[in-house]
This record gives C-alpha cells, structure tokens and sequence, in this order.
C-alpha cells in the first residue's frame, strides 16, 4: 500500500459546483466578527452554509469532495492527531484498519462506496482515505473516549429530537451542513464533519436521527456507525430505519437515537448483535454515552466516563420533572435545555476543562433541535450558550 499524508494536495477542487445556500436566520444572527481561535469571518460564513448536492451517487460525491476539499483535508490530519492520541496510531496504520470495514460496507450498503470514493476524488484524496474517515469511530471510539448529549420530546403533537455534539475542539470548524437530495430518495439534511457521509440529521419523511458515542472494546460484523446512519437517513420509514440496527447490524456500539415524525422515537442502543430498545415514557427519551437497555448491556460492557450518568440525570430532570406537561415547545426552549450547564464543568453544554488531560478535553461543538412535524432543522454552531442565531434547515 502506497504511504499517504493526510492533507496532500492532489487536486484543485472546484467548489462552484456545489450548490451553496445562504442559511435562514429566522432566530437572530450573529454580527460580523472575528471567529473561534482566530479564524476569518470568510470562515464563519463558509460553516454557516448549507452546501446543497444532487443527483447520482458518484454526482454528490464528487460534488461533496470539491466544495469541502480544504475542511477534508484538514479533517484528515485531525484524525491522523486524534488516532496517535487515542489509540497510538498513525494515518497509515488507520488506512489498514479501515479496509476491513469496507469489506462489510461492501455487503451491507455497497451502492454509498460509489458516494465514498466521488468524495475523495473531488477533494483530491485516496478513496481508502474517505474510507478511513467514515471509519473513525471503528478506529479509534472503541478505545477512547467521546461524548454528546441527546433527547426526543412528544409534545402538543410535534416530535422534537435534539442533541449537543462533544468532540475535540480540532473539528469545530470542519463540521458542515448538507442538503442532499439523491435519485429515488427522500431529500435530507445531515451535519457532521466534511468528507463523512452523514451523522445527525433528517429526511423529508420526517425521520431523524441522533448519536452518542459509547466506549467500549467490542467490534464485530455490520455497518460502521456513520454509514448506518446515512442508510437510516435514506429510509422511507421507522420499520426501514430500525432495519439497519436490527437486520443489518452496527459493527460498534453506539447509540442511535430514532424518531419519526408520525410513529414517535425509540432509543438504540447498536452493536453487533441485537440492539437493546428504550421506548418513549410520556413521550420522552434520554441518553449519553453509557448503555442502560437490558438487551445491550447483558451483551456488551461499556467504559463511560464519569460524567455519563450524571447528564442523564439532568436531561431526565429538565424533561421529565421540569418541563410541564402544558409548557409551550419552542426551539428556543430546547437549546435552552442544550446549553444547561448544571454540574459544570462535566454539564451538558460543555466548555474547556483544563482538569482534563489534553487529548481528552472534549468541548460541545455544535446543538441541533429537529421539529420533525415540520421537517426544519436548527443549528447552533458553537456552544448553544454563546449564541441565539441559528441556521435553520427546512425539507
């Protein structure tokens, strides 16, 4: 196998070709200025873009790959950083790692390695690259720590379905919005990290999904998390989306939270063998980064960190015994909820702790709130604490 550097230059992308959209910020906006850590204001207004693709597999893919080349790339030597601080490994140990997981992708959701290797192609990479990105939880997650808080609400006939994602602050500005409608497909709304085909999201059939890292040693056969979650954001339906876990299975454990605008949600707690399910009690389910369904925890052991269960615990305080029954349901009120910083620093919306050792030090990058019922994402880059604009997505 040929020796690669992530971030290598192989091509000029070309990102014109990407239909770029200006966000709605129906819910405020920021003033110009300077970004996080010294970044531009060209930099802020790049993430704060929905990037629009369309057409065949190989159509989005390339003109993934072309739009986002810089953030790829830069992803890249993230994880090269990450994988030596989690797990003692280098970018091109990861590449041998992954090609293992595109032999299951290959049975289980051939058609997106098509997506997969457009994407490396328009951002000038090797498609064992893109593999290896879209592997990153296999890879390094089973070993090392994440984090995320997540919640669906039933209330006053709207499904909502939230989540903070805590990562390590490398990734805060190569995160990125897509709006992807393929051939034969329901048009969705993904966000997650450049050169990765889905993470948190919804389809115009009101299906969405959310995700919690778990850490533990398992591996075994079935789709790496990320791509199962593209496959769930490709489902007509719940019986399809549920499908995945339970028929295709998840080679990793984590946590899927599932919802759908007409059939409620169920939490899934992924792994290789049967998920445990947490069904919705008065409309409501929780979750972290620990496994607390009988069905999983009997199969898999998991090595949480301390913070887990006490988030839980303020997520199940602030939904279930805070919220009244009769409250009004806004966005508003639940990235209130996402930027709760009770039991600080280990909260829900989490800052820099210095407490933590470096490579640990995860801070929450970014809150979603999905209003199912009307297909409209919001977004709130950054801590949700620190800002009330948000770029708003609808199908």
């Amino acid at each position: 196998m040929n020796s690669h550097t992530p971030g290598t230059d192989r091509g000029s992308p070309n990102a014109h070709i990407a239909n770029r959209t200006a966000p709605d910020r129906r819910q405020g906006a920021r003033q110009p200025g300077r970004g996080r850590e010294g970044d531009t204001l060209t930099m802020l207004q790049e993430l704060l873009t929905v990037t629009e693709l369309s057409g065949s597999r190989r159509e989005i893919g390339l003109a993934h790959g072309r739009a986002h080349a810089r953030l790829i790339q830069r992803s890249l030597e993230v994880y090269d950083r990450l994988f030596h601080d989690f797990v003692g490994i280098r970018w091109a140990r990861a590449r041998i790692e992954a090609e293992r997981f595109g032999r299951m992708i290959e049975r289980g959701f051939p058609e997106i390695l098509e997506e997969m290797d457009a994407i490396a192609e328009g951002a000038g990479v090797e498609p064992i690259d893109i593999l290896t990105l879209n592997c990153r939880s296999e890879i390094s997650l089973t070993r090392a720590s994440g984090g995320c808080s997540a919640f669906a609400l039933h209330r006053a006939g709207t499904q909502w379905l939230a989540q903070n994602w805590d990562w390590r602050t490398d990734q805060l500005h190569n995160v990125v919005v897509l709006k992807i409608s393929g051939r034969d497909r329901a048009p969705l709304v993904s966000v997650g990290e450049a050169g990765m085909v889905a993470k948190i999201g919804m389809n115009a059939h009101g299906i969405g999904v959310c995700l919690n890292a778990i850490r533990s040693q398992t591996c075994g056969e079935g789709l790496p998390i990320h791509v199962a979650l593209r496959k769930m954001l490709e489902s007509p339906d719940s019986e399809s989306a549920l499908a995945v876990a339970s028929r295709d299975r998840i080679c990793s454990p984590a946590h899927i939270l599932l919802a759908d605008a007409s059939a409620g949600a169920t939490g899934l707690e992924v792994h290789p063998g049967e998920p445990g399910r947490l069904e919705a009690e008065d409309g409501v389910v929780t979750h972290t980064n620990h496994l607390y369904a009988p069905a999983a925890t009997c199969q898999v052991e998991d090595f949480p960190r301390p913070d887990s269960q006490p988030r839980l615990a303020r997520l199940d305080a602030l939904l279930r015994d805070a919220l009244p029954a009769d409250a009004a349901v806004d966005e508003a009120a639940l990235f209130e909820i996402l930027g709760d910083h009770h039991g600080e620093p280990l909260s829900i919306c989490r800052h820099f702790n210095p407490a933590q050792p470096p490579e640990e030090r995860m801070e929450t990058l970014f809150g979603v709130v999905m209003d199912l019922t009307e297909r409209r994402l919001s977004l709130r880059h950054g801590k949700p604490c620190e800002t009330e604009e948000a770029l708003v997505v609808t199908l």
